[in-house]
C-alpha cells in the first residue's frame, strides 16, 4: 500500500497545483459560452427576434418608463409577467431568464431597500430585539423597489438576449446616441473576449509549465503578472487597431451589414406596446 502511494509522489500536489489555474480557466470559458449561447438565442426563431430592433429599442424605453412611474405594485408585477409571456414567445430559456435576473439582483437591490424596512415611519407589522420594527410602509417600499429593478433589468434582458449585438447598438442611432458611443460600446465588446481568450490561453500555457507546488504569494504573482500583461497586449493592440482603422479610411462614422426594413407586424406590435405602457402609465398613477 505504501509503495503504490510512493510510486507516484506528484499526484496529489498536482490537483492542488492547478486548481488556482483551472479556477481561472473555468470562469474565462464560462464567459465566452455564455457570450456564445446569447448570440445563438438571438438568432432563433421567435416573437422578439422577428421584432425590428428600433421598434424593440423605443417600445422598452417606453415600458421602462411605465415601470418607472406606476404608483401600483399590481401594475409592476403585470408588466413583470408581461416579460416573462414575451421571453416564452421568444423561446428563452425561462429558468435561465429567471435566475439571470433574480438570483443577484435581489442581494445588491436589497442592501439599498434594507434600511427602509426598519427607517420608513408607518404602522408596525413585525417588532424585532435592540428596538428595530418594520413597518408596513418600509415593507412596501423595499417591494416596490425590489420588483421595480426586477421588472426593468427583464424588459432590459429580454431585449438583449433577443437582438445580435452589432444590430442592438445600430439601432440605437434612433435615440440619437453619438456614434462615438457607438463605436465604443461594439468594440469594447468584441475585445473584451478577445482578450479573454488571450487570457485563457496564458494561463493553459503557464498550468503546462509548472511543475511542483504554488504557494499563494505564487499565485497573486501569477495572476498580477498575468493581468499587466494582459494591459500590455490590450494597449498595443489598441494602438494597432486603430493605425489599421485610420489606414483603411475609417471616419467616425461605423458601419455594418444589417439592413432595417420596417414591417406591418412590427408597426402593429410597437403600437400595442406604445398603448400597453400609456395604459399601465394611466393605470398605476
Amino acid at each position: 500500500m505504501s509503495s503504490q502511494a510512493n510510486s507516484h509522489p506528484s499526484r496529489l500536489p498536482r490537483s492542488h497545483n492547478f486548481r488556482f489555474i483551472e479556477t481561472n480557466l473555468a470562469a474565462i470559458s464560462h464567459s465566452i459560452e455564455q457570450s456564445v449561447f446569447a448570440e445563438s438565442l438571438a438568432r432563433q426563431p421567435g416573437l422578439f427576434q422577428s421584432i425590428d430592433p428600433r421598434v424593440k429599442i423605443l417600445t422598452l424605453l417606453a415600458l421602462l418608463i411605465a415601470t418607472g412611474l406606476s404608483r401600483s405594485l399590481a401594475i409592476i408585477l403585470a408588466l413583470y409577467g408581461l416579460s416573462l409571456i414575451f421571453a416564452w414567445l421568444s423561446r428563452l430559456p425561462l429558468k435561465m431568464f429567471i435566475t439571470r435576473v433574480w438570483l443577484f439582483m435581489p442581494f445588491f437591490t436589497g442592501i439599498v431597500a434594507l434600511p427602509s424596512l426598519f427607517l420608513t415611519p408607518g404602522p408596525v407589522i413585525f417588532r424585532m430585539p435592540l428596538g428595530l420594527a418594520i413597518t408596513y410602509t418600509g415593507a412596501m417600499t423595499a417591494l416596490f423597489l425590489l420588483f421595480r429593478v426586477g421588472t426593468s433589468v427583464s424588459l432590459t434582458i429580454l431585449v438583449i438576449l433577443t437582438t445580435p449585438w452589432n444590430s442592438l447598438l445600430k439601432a440605437l442611432k434612433i435615440l440619437y446616441v453619438p456614434d462615438v458611443i457607438i463605436l465604443i460600446l461594439g468594440m469594447t465588446y468584441r475585445y473584451i473576449y478577445l482578450l479573454l481568450m488571450i487570457g485563457a490561453d496564458m494561463f493553459l500555457s503557464r498550468k503546462s509549465r509548472i511543475v511542483g507546488h504554488l504557494s499563494g504569494s505564487d499565485e497573486r504573482q501569477l495572476l498580477a503578472s498575468t493581468a499587466g500583461v494582459l494591459i500590455s497586449r490590450s494597449l498595443q493592440m489598441s494602438s494597432d487597431v486603430y493605425l489599421a482603422m485610420q489606414s483603411r479610411g475609417f471616419y467616425r462614422t461605423p458601419h455594418t451589414m444589417d439592413t432595417f426594413k420596417i414591417k406591418s407586424n412590427d408597426l402593429v406590435f410597437g403600437a400595442l406596446l406604445m398603448l400597453l405602457s400609456g395604459l399601465a402609465i394611466w393605470l398605476g398613477r
